[in-house]
């Protein structure tokens, strides 16, 4: 079997393309192979800079023969009915078969497609694949058709048996296929011929390119924390630079060089967000300082200077951008100095946060109005809580936030502490965005909690309110990600608050029309003045409200908030069931404890009493059901020891007298592993019953005394969470 080497040799690719484009390159080839009938064992697609490449092992050398059989009319059917026949299959009409069967004569078609040789198979796939390649961007140039992502030069592909190597015959927009390629741009650009991938990997490496990107992610790591560990100090790690570094180079050479002592007094964040962004260097930080105070640059040649030219470019250009950035730096300072972190964001009045739902300004009134309310339950000071949230967005209006839009936050932190600000208010200018993403970390301070939390609802509660919500897959306001963020944030902390009352307060505040809470203000009113406005409002839209407003809008929100949860919980292996029979119960908007109870929940029917005890309350349950619809009466009490006739029955009696007494206090508590454990000690008891009794027996009265057992069972197990819910 050959196997199949395929470069598209071009200018430079852009980075951020190559994984996506490695990734087009398999499917598309694979795809087309295959459904031109040949196999393969093993494929793998490379990248550098300047070429895409794919390896294909075990290619079968040619697709088989294929014979089609096809049943059409009859052989005296209308002339009309079998000509649309021959049109179908390419036949005329000598070239069908007649069968007998017992309808009479059959027509019959009877279709081979012999099979191709693996060069033209190859030839059609791989040029259908160029010419339609996904590319984000593509261009053209000179006056051919084809557009590629950068000019493409040459097409090397290549069918590899132990007979030898053989060009596939291709040739696209004027480019023939053939068995030579380039090595590096600088220091080996001449032309090369090869004969295999062995061969060609050989030869790349030896023109000083490395072919394999992971490859040469791992060089530029070693490389860079070894230069680090010898002058005591450490990478920052950020595997997405260093993801895009190995798509700029083919051949990487790290250098290492320490940034002026002018700019060291800069943030750490700056210095990085600086040199990450404009030059593509790697941060090195002093273990014992904290501080950022070298860097590493990856250059893609060799020079006979060991890269000091290249270093001493990159340092004229990076003194340039860390100007910029202490300039804007020391002026932020100034304006926190001179007006205060509040002042600084003053101008947030002016910047449109939605055309329904106001300024940025009238954000943060809602903001800090819902964080004063939130903050008592998350164990944080009202007045600390509200102060936090007027300020966490001024370093919006900052130049440096202005110049690196991801420091926001991060830079609201210096700004507050060099005001003088409490702490835990700059905490929170950072920690109010958390979680970014489902594995960033979530506020762990009281006042970033109430602020994050009160941001995020606020956020989902304007859009509600304005009838926004995501649909299908667009969701352009990050919605989603705010609902997951609230939920992590109660979760993860064990925060324990109704969601419910929070949202209907929140929809009110952010009403078109609604009154604004005073929340920039610095004598900042209090909760209950707050309240008392929104209660009022609240009022007045009742009466003329439209439909889905109010408490529907809510719990409208509080539905959303619920299958965000079902997704976050079946991520960690709960099933969608067990989180449906929790959110049938009582307390379904605190969002701790529902997580509690569906986690014990779902660790309950893991364990076979778990399972079995199921089973025996889904069997009294139908039994029970079905009596009451048939008799027209509720079996809900009555059940009295004194007619049982049968031990288990009796035993029955025992274990549920225990089970209640066990399981009540344990679900006040809400030890809901307690309560389970009480609920396992039913089953042996329960399978018992079933099997030593008939439920529906002659005797009326014993037949009602164990139906009522039955709702007790029902009743018993219906505490916990809604086992009707419960699949299997």
């Amino acid at each position: 079997m050959p196997d199949l080497l395929i470069e598209l040799f071009s200018e430079e690719i852009p980075a951020r393309m190559q994984p996506r484009a490695r990734e087009d390159l398999k499917k598309l080839m694979t795809d087309g192979l295959v459904e031109a009938g040949l196999t393969y064992g093993h494929a793998e697609a490379f990248s550098t800079p300047r070429r895409l490449v794919l390896a294909i092992e075990g290619l079968t050398a040619e697709s088989p023969t294929l014979r089609e059989e096809r049943r059409g009319p009859r052989a005296d059917a209308p002339a009309q009915a079998i000509e649309g026949f021959l049109r179908s299959t390419g036949l005329s009409r000598d070239q069908l078969e007649e069968r007998e069967e017992k309808k009479g004569a059959m027509l019959y078609a009877v279709i081979e497609r012999p099979g191709r040789k693996a060069p033209e198979i190859v030839a059609e796939v791989l040029e259908r694949t160029i010419r339609a390649f996904p590319w984000p961007k593509a261009m053209r140039w000179s006056t051919g058709s084809l557009r590629w992502v950068r000019p493409l030069h040459s097409i090397l592909c290549l069918l590899t048996t132990d007979a030898g190597a053989e060009v596939v015959p291709l040739e696209v927009d004027g480019i023939a296929a053939g068995a030579t390629t380039r090595g590096h741009r600088f220091m080996a650009p001449d032309a090369f011929t090869v004969s295999s991938f062995e061969d060609y990997a050989a030869k790349l490496k030896a023109a000083k390119v490395i072919l394999d990107p992971a490859e040469r992610e791992a060089a530029i790591w070693h490389e860079a924390t070894t230069q680090a560990f010898a002058q005591g100090c450490e990478l920052v790690e950020d595997k997405g630079l260093l993801t895009e570094i190995a798509g700029l180079v083919e051949w990487p050479v790290v250098l290492m060089g320490g940034i002026g002592e002018a700019f060291l007094g800069l943030p750490a964040e700056v210095l990085q967000t600086s040199m990450k962004e404009h030059q593509k260097f790697f941060s090195v930080r002093n273990p014992k300082t904290g501080r950022i105070e070298k860097f590493v640059t990856v250059a893609n040649r060799e020079t006979v200077d060991h890269g000091a030219t290249i270093l001493a470019g990159n340092l004229k250009v990076l003194s340039a951008r860390l100007s910029d950035a202490r300039f804007f730096w020391e002026n932020d300072l100034r304006t926190v100095k001179s007006v205060g972190l509040e002042g600084m964001g003053a101008g947030l009045s002016d910047v449109t946060f939605h055309n329904k739902l106001g300024s940025v300004a009238d954000k943060i009134a809602r903001i800090a109005a819902l964080a004063r309310e939130i903050a008592p339950l998350v164990g944080a000071g009202p007045d600390l809580a509200a102060e936090a949230a007027r300020v966490v967005k001024s370093d919006l209006r900052s130049e440096m936030v202005g110049e690196f839009p991801e420091l926001q936050g991060i830079m609201g932190g210096y700004y507050a502490r060099a005001e003088g600000l409490p702490e835990a208010v700059a905490e929170a200018c950072k920690s109010h965005y958390q979680p970014l993403g489902p594995s960033d970390e979530v506020p762990a301070e009281a006042v970033g909690m109430a602020v994050a939390l009160a941001d995020k609802i606020d956020t989902l509660a304007g859009f509600w309110a304005i009838d926004e919500k995501p649909t299908g897959s667009k969701d352009p306001f990050a919605l989603r990600r705010a609902a997951l963020g609230v939920i992590r944030i109660a979760v993860e902390n064990g925060l324990r608050f109704g969601l419910a009352g929070i949202a209907e307060r929140a929809i009110a505040r952010a009403r078109p029309g609604a009154p604004a809470p005073a929340a920039q203000r610095s004598d900042m009113v209090v909760a209950e003045q707050v309240a008392a406005l929104h209660e009022q409002h609240l009022a007045e839209t009742a009466a003329d409200a439209p439909e889905g407003s109010g408490a529907e809008v809510a719990a409208s929100l509080l539905a959303f908030f619920h299958d965000r949860l079902k997704v976050h919980l079946r991520d960690q292996g709960i099933r969608h069931d067990v989180i449906d029979a929790c959110l049938a119960m009582p307390g379904n908007d605190d969002l701790a404890l529902l997580v509690k109870r569906a986690e014990a929940l779902a660790a309950f029917l893991a364990t076979d009493d778990g399972v079995n005890l199921l089973q025996g309350f889904k069997r009294a349950n139908n039994i029970l059901t079905q009596a009451e619809e048939k008799d027209g009466v509720e079996y809900s009490f009555g059940a009295d020891p004194k007619f049982a006739e049968d031990d288990s029955e009796r035993a029955l009696f025992a274990a549920l007298d225990a089970g209640e007494a066990a399981i009540a206090p344990a679900m006040a508590a809400e030890n809901f592993p307690a309560a389970m454990a009480a609920m396992a000690a039913l089953r042996a008891p329960i399978d018992a019953f079933f099997e030593a009794v008939q439920i529906n027996t002659d005797n009326q009265i014993v037949r009602r005394n164990r139906l009522n057992l039955l709702s007790r069972i029902r009743t018993i197990c219906l505490q916990v969470a809604d086992l009707t819910r419960l699949e299997g």
